[in-house]
């Protein structure tokens, strides 16, 4: 009967141990270095087991395999903090019956386990030789193990410790050696650890084949390598070339045909020559091809051919653009100059206005009326110097910058460049682009622009460059100062009117396949699209809603429901929908302390109420609707103001004392602030204060002093627009305005009253419906 008896136990990760072997090994987990610990200190011995999951951290007794073997911790060392190593002399096997703790180590019961023989010296001296003659084959072949080891593998050993001992020298998966540890009849044990010799033999002796072969490849690698060496040299005594040398010759034709300086063109025979030495598997060899490639593609001395017909200029903007006249205007001034002084003005011109009313098709006019190639760069969210500058060709995925890309893309070195939304460059710690364009659109600068990957100079006077922006105060100081600003405002409705009707509707009939539909849309419809379902200051919006509308028709000709269409006020409801924007109308009627003002915004102008109240009190001052700081400092200046001429408006002299003044704006959930409101607040509460009403078919917008005069304002000819489609007849503004008027279209200006104040006299005169 064997012998059971209980040992701490150490569960091996990947490792399984045989009888009559001394094996050493690295531990880490508290349960086996608590398991060995108190192994040396009583008897010193373990029992060690392999468990199933190397993965597996704390195993259970289903995660370990059942036989295992008792050994003898002869050395115990730790190494460092949580590991140790630790050798043992391997006993018997033995098998685990059951686990009795977990803490502080396992303890198991365990079970020895004693070899079954039938004691066949022949057939033992047989096993023992076929074993030792193809273990002595493994380790020819296989290298992975010292072939001194095989020494003492000789048929004077039992044949079960011979057995154990090739076991544990094969370098096999553990699963397979933990299957020759339970195997307990040792000829059953032998049977299987030949046929595991073989196998391993076979795989030792295939990837010794492979090894050989990729030696071999290597090795005719490397002689091509010299081979090729040899008949360059050989190739430049006979005078003859192969493919990579032509290559090479043709690098150089290249470069000598680009018509660089001398010190230009030898900096690129040298990296031409550098490129001949080297080998052409090499990362190094591709990076100086794509850079040659890029320097030879460029442009140096390829230019389009102006058009100097400054007639014909006019007329592709007058067809590609309705409106804009000022910025029409400017741009031929532009091209005339530009003509006449060969491309020598240097002006930049910076397009500055609301989205959508047309800033970058203005930059492709330009290109098309002087026959250029046109590119368009966008800048918004840019935000590393690199993006214009490059990267040095060193690092790794280099390439120039976006303005040298787009003078490669174009093909000439003198191309249209739109730099798009220049007022939405960024900057971070990889340096700030914006400072890097200060080169770029300098005309004195820019004949020897340096890019980081070209590493030499190129001469880009000759681009001409155009810049958008949707807002100015965003754009660095520096930089603003390098471009001229043109201002493109919004389109009044008129001009919408025409743009949908010249350019719109027609592009979209085209690209909703409406084309000979019988489809078309009345102005009266149009204008309803103009003023219920878009608020902006370009037609972006109107052209999305154009296109929403072509798209209904679309599917309700070929659905079957029309055979054609024709879309007016009332039908349009049923296409897009109720109303989805409503301005406000001048009031009916005259009313006290109510008087109509102007805003701008950045979707075009509107006009805004503004309501006071005047009731008893301790004299306190409201001011509700949103305010901004700026808007309520306008309203104590317009208080302080009625104060001061309380006698001449018959006001009572105490009434700050003794009346409280509520100032509102409508639309409270709307922000509002600026100091063009101050004579609108002011009015109002003079207004309140005497009880006069105020006409209903005047709007004003001014800035108010304390002494009463009145300031200019920005954005007359929007505030104009906004008061011209609300029905209002007489618009009030500051007599420093006046310059202004003829920037608001004839058609609004021959049908409004303009009054131009230089004080409050004359506003209070103009607005209120009895003169004081």
């Amino acid at each position: 009967m064997n012998r059971e008896y209980v040992l701490p136990t150490a569960a091996l990760r990947g490792v399984v141990m045989f009888p009559g072997t001394t094996v050493s090994f690295d531990i880490s987990r508290n349960e086996t270095n608590n398991a060995v610990e108190w192994a040396m200190s009583h008897d010193k011995q373990i029992f060690l087991v392999t468990q199933k999951d190397v993965a597996v951290d704390k195993p259970s007794i289903t995660d370990l395999y059942k036989i295992g073997v008792v050994a003898e911790v002869k050395q115990y060392a730790k190494i460092s903090r949580g590991l140790a190593r630790v050798m043992v002399e391997v006993k018997c096997r033995a098998r685990m019956v059951e686990i009795l703790s977990r803490t502080p180590y396992i303890n198991a019961l365990i079970s020895e386990i004693d070899d079954l023989t039938d004691e066949n010296e022949i057939a033992s001296r047989a096993f023992a030789r076929s074993i030792q003659e193809r273990f002595e084959q493994y380790v020819t072949i296989s290298k992975k193990f010292p072939f001194e080891k095989t020494e003492g593998l000789k048929p004077s050993n039992t044949l079960s410790g011979l057995a154990d001992g090739v076991a544990s020298g094969i370098n096999t998966e553990y699963p397979i050696k933990q299957e020759i540890l339970e195997t307990i009849d040792v000829y059953d044990r032998c049977e299987k650890l030949l046929i595991v010799l073989k196998n391993e033999i076979e795989i030792a002796d295939a990837r010794r084949k492979i090894d050989a072969q990729v030696k071999k490849s290597i090795d005719e690698n490397q002689r091509e390598y010299y081979l090729r060496e040899e008949m360059k040299v050989i190739e430049k005594e006979l005078g003859s070339k192969d493919g990579f040398s032509e290559e090479i010759e043709k690098y150089r034709e290249k470069i000598r045909g680009l018509g660089l300086l001398a010190e230009y063109e030898e900096k690129l025979l040298k990296e031409t020559k550098r490129l001949s030495r080297m080998n052409q598997g090499v990362p190094d060899s591709a990076v100086t091809r794509n850079y040659l490639d890029t320097v030879i593609e460029l442009p140096w001395n390829k230019a389009s051919e102006d058009c100097l017909d400054i007639n014909k200029a006019s007329e592709i903007l007058e067809s590609e653009h309705y409106g804009l006249e000022d910025v029409k205007e400017r741009v031929l001034e532009h091209l005339a100059v530009h003509n006449l002084t060969n491309g020598k003005d240097g002006t930049v011109l910076c397009l500055s206005g609301p989205p959508g009313t047309g800033k970058t098709s203005v930059a492709s006019s330009v290109a098309n009326a002087l026959g250029r190639k046109f590119v368009r760069i966008s800048l918004g969210g840019v935000h590393d110097e690199a993006e214009i500058r490059g990267h040095r060709k060193t690092y790794i995925g280099s390439m120039p910058g976006r303005i040298i890309d787009a003078i490669k893309q174009a093909g000439t070195k003198n191309p249209v460049i739109l730099l798009d939304e220049i007022d939405k460059l960024g900057n971070d710690y990889k340096g700030d682009p914006s400072s890097a364009l200060l080169e770029v659109l300098d005309f004195e600068q820019n004949s020897t622009f340096r890019d980081n990957y070209l590493e030499i100079p190129f001469d880009i006077s000759q681009v001409i460059f155009i810049t958008t922006a949707n807002n100015l105060a965003t754009i660095p100081a520096p930089l603003r100062d390098r471009v001229e600003i043109i201002e493109v405002s919004g389109y009044t409705t008129q001009e919408k009117l025409e743009i949908a009707k010249r350019h719109l509707i027609p592009k979209q009939i085209e690209k909703n396949g409406l084309k000979g539909k019988r489809v078309s849309v009345t102005d009266e419809a149009i204008l309803d699209i103009i003023n219920y379902y878009t608020r902006e200051a370009g037609v972006r919006g109107l052209e999305r809603k154009i296109s929403q509308l072509m798209r209904k028709l679309a599917k309700a000709i070929l659905s079957g429901e029309k055979k054609s269409a024709k879309v007016t006020p009332k039908s349009l409801v049923s296409y897009l929908g109720k109303h989805k924007f409503l301005f406000d109308k001048k009031n009916e009627h005259d009313e006290v302390g109510t008087v109509r003002g102007l805003a701008w915004t950045s979707v075009g102008g509107d006009t805004l109420s503004v309501e006071v109240n005047v009731m008893k009190g301790t004299g306190k001052i409201e001011l509700t609707g949103n305010l901004g700081d700026v808007m309520k400092e306008s309203a104590m200046t317009a208080v302080s103001y009625i104060r001061s001429k309380s006698d001449e408006l018959k006001i009572e002299e105490d009434f700050y004392k003794t009346r409280d003044i509520h100032i509102h704006v409508p639309e409270g959930a709307v922000p509002k602030d600026g100091p063009s409101a101050g004579i609108t607040i002011a009015t109002a509460v003079a207004s309140a204060l005497t009880n006069i009403p105020v006409k209903c078919d005047v709007a004003m917008t001014g800035e108010i002093t304390l002494r009463g005069n009145v300031l200019p304002i920005g954005g007359l000819k929007e505030k104009s627009l906004a008061a011209y489609r609300a029905g209002i007849k007489t618009v009030i503004i500051p007599d420093e305005n006046c310059r202004d008027i003829e920037d608001i279209p004839e058609q609004v200006r021959d049908e409004m009253k303009f009054i131009t104040a230089k004080t409050m006299d004359t506003v209070l005169d103009a607005a209120l419906s009895v003169h004081l």
